[in-house]
């Protein structure tokens, strides 16, 4: 079956090819097309199935309309449905995303760059990770159009769409505080990454402002690689510990959910043995048999934001850089539920 053109349109319509290549590209109403006549063509080339030469387009406008997103582990929900929120917003605008999972590995966040940037995608959306900073200066230096989600590095000035992370963690501090609790751990990877740093610092804040003294015992840090493991051992030495804690805050949904496979296996009780706040709304922690209080997020303006950051660099390559963090809330549920009613219940 012979592929439609726009001169198959033109003769079908009437009119000329210049002008269906207007209407098609949506610029009647610049080129004063009559609303009758657009709606005929474009119905026509519906019928004969036309299909726009993107190639041809992309070299005429030295543009592809396609935007690389380095997520930084497909694996986790909040990046998986981040992605999804970042690729039906770039539809909207005419854009196609081309999707890559480094997880947590700098090495393969360069592959991915190099391979996006030579199938000449027109920007990017990163979701750092550790030891990715000369491929966010490789980008500037370049004068490669992009955006980082979630993540950023405070000393390169960069356009960035984050969480508030310090407060996130504050605010889960201060809610258990309020529960009654008074000795609370915290879980979270062992890196040098921003938003990681923050959410302890919050913590830690949470206890200070309380008078709450912190104790080196009750801060767990797990490799991401080795999580499964260390997880375990990291529980173990809590509960061995003379600071034993009657709560923790996870930094992150992984290690949640390995802490509460673990935890089941002990068959401690959530929240009467253990009170637990995590980070990452998840499906799962409505399914445990003690509904998980959570960090949310606000997944659907941090896509939303960081796609429209972008396409305003691409519009505009002058645009001002944007930074901005956004508050998270915390979903209070019953495995955090005050310490008097935690014991009878």
């Amino acid at each position: 079956m012979k592929k439609a053109s726009l001169k198959d349109i033109a003769q079908q319509a009437g009119v000329s090819t210049a002008l269906v290549s207007y209407v098609l590209n949506g610029k009647e109403k610049e080129t004063r097309v009559g609303e009758a006549i657009a709606q005929k063509i474009r119905l026509i080339a519906k019928e004969l199935n036309y299909q726009p030469n993107h190639l041809a387009k992309s070299l005429r406008s030295g543009k592809t309309h396609t935007i690389g997103l380095i997520i930084a582990d497909i694996s986790n929900p909040f990046f998986a449905n981040i992605a999804r929120v970042v690729e039906d917003e770039a539809k909207k605008n005419g854009y196609t995303v081309i999707i890559g999972s480094c997880d947590e590995h700098a090495e393969k966040s360069w592959d991915l760059l190099n391979v996006l940037i030579n199938r000449q995608v027109d920007g990017f959306i990163i979701v750092s990770c550790e030891g990715s900073e000369n491929q966010v200066h490789y980008l500037k230096e370049r004068n490669i159009p992009f955006v980082l989600l979630d993540r950023h590095f405070p000393e390169i000035q960069t356009d960035f769409v984050a969480t508030n992370n310090y407060k996130a963690s504050y605010d889960a501090g201060i809610h258990l505080i309020k529960s009654g609790y008074k000795k609370i751990g915290i879980m979270a990877y062992k890196s040098n990454m921003y938003h990681m740093e923050e959410r302890v610092r919050g913590y830690k804040h949470a206890l200070r402002d309380n008078k709450i003294e912190f104790h080196d015992a009750w801060l767990k840090e797990v490799h991401f690689e080795t999580m499964d493991s260390e997880v375990r051992t990291a529980i173990d030495e809590i509960l061995a510990s003379e600071q034993r804690v009657d709560a923790m805050i996870f930094a992150t949904y992984g290690l949640a959910i390995n802490a509460l496979k673990y935890i089941t296996e002990l068959r401690l009780q959530v929240p009467s043995d253990l009170a637990i706040v995590s980070y990452g709304q998840a499906e799962v922690f409505d399914l445990y048999y003690c509904p998980i209080t959570y960090v949310q997020q606000p997944l659907e303006m941090l896509g939303k934001t960081s796609v429209e950051f972008l396409l305003k660099k691409l519009k505009n390559p002058d645009e001002g850089m944007k930074q901005i963090l956004m508050e998270a809330k915390l979903i209070a549920r019953d495995s955090s539920k005050p310490k008097t009613s935690a014991v009878n219940g």
